[in-house]
């Protein structure tokens, strides 16, 4: 007889305490339930199962092969849905997080095309700027940007951006250019309030030294793209990624605070719950913004 069928008959008396539900539960006769658990008995030479006219319980050594055996249905039954849901098309819906700015500039452009090569897939992006917890608020997947925190979490890399510290050249004319990261201290600065490490800047000097700098700042916000435009006004000097100041550096807005600076290099990922395998729906959005973001980073927007 079959091994895996044997063991299948046997956790399920166990689960259902008896051999009648245990048939009801399999969709075959107490016979053949009974059959197998004696094959299984037979083979392994030692009794599983104390029988009575109004029980059945396993015994010591049955509840120990219970346990190991159960695992073995479990894994089996999680290797045929792997087969299954790889073989079948992505859909459903595909609940997604990601920071507001790149959101808005970078995912949102490109959902068009990847809904219309998977019309079963359904998105629900929520844009925010704080962290979200994926799988107590139900998310399948994030976009993060920046050294990513310990967990859990499985996370493939889709590309990488540059920080910059930024202003506009009417900014400069009027305030003058820092020359070292000290002038900072003498300048407008715009500051990103959702930072975790709040108002500082993480700075390579040009000796290679790593400075954290904390500073005051002329205005705070909680939006890439608002400190962008500021700085494009002239208001202050800001610290973003290149996927924000990119097209406006190319049209002479803005220019680099301080030329002569190491930039910072950030990777740009998809993060998503850990598992035996992903779903295909999720698989199949990652390996789209792969694609997508081929061409992009680290300054090249």
């Amino acid at each position: 007889m079959d091994r895996l069928t044997e063991m299948e008959a046997f956790a399920t008396v166990v689960d259902q305490g008896g051999f009648t539900d245990a048939a009801k539960k399999m969709g075959i006769s107490k016979s053949a339930v009974s059959k197998h658990v004696s094959a299984l008995e037979a083979r392994l030479g030692a009794r599983l199962l104390n029988r009575t006219t109004r029980r059945v319980s396993p015994t010591e050594i049955g509840l120990a092969y219970y346990d190991r055996a159960r695992r073995v249905l479990n894994d089996a039954g999680e290797a045929d849905a792997l087969v299954t849901s790889m073989q079948s098309a992505p859909s459903g819906l595909l609940r997604i997080s990601v920071a507001t700015d790149f959101g808005v500039n970078h995912l949102s452009p490109v959902l068009g095309e990847f809904l219309s090569e998977f019309p079963d897939i359904t998105v629900n992006m929520v844009l925010n700027n704080r962290y979200v917890e994926l799988i107590s608020e139900g998310f399948d997947m994030a976009v993060r940007i920046g050294e990513l925190e310990d967990s859990t979490l499985r996370a493939r890399k889709l590309t990488e951006t540059t920080k910059r510290m930024v202003g506009a050249p009417a900014y400069f004319e009027k305030y003058g250019r820092p020359e070292k990261i000290d002038d900072l201290n003498d300048h407008k600065l715009l500051h990103y309030s959702n930072q975790s490490n709040g108002a500082v800047w993480k700075l390579t000097a040009p000796s290679g030294e790593k400075r954290q700098i904390r500073t005051a700042g002329w205005l705070t916000v909680n939006d890439g793209q608002s400190l962008l435009n500021a700085c494009i006004s002239g208001l202050g000097i800001a610290y973003l990624p290149s996927f924000l100041y990119a097209d406006a550096m190319e049209a002479g807005l803005i220019e680099e605070a301080i030329p002569d600076l190491p930039s910072e290099t950030q990777g740009i990922y998809a993060v998503y719950p850990p598992g035996r395998f992903t779903q295909p729906k999720v698989r199949a959005f990652i390996d789209f913004l792969v694609h997508s973001f081929a061409d992009k980073g680290p300054d090249k927007w």
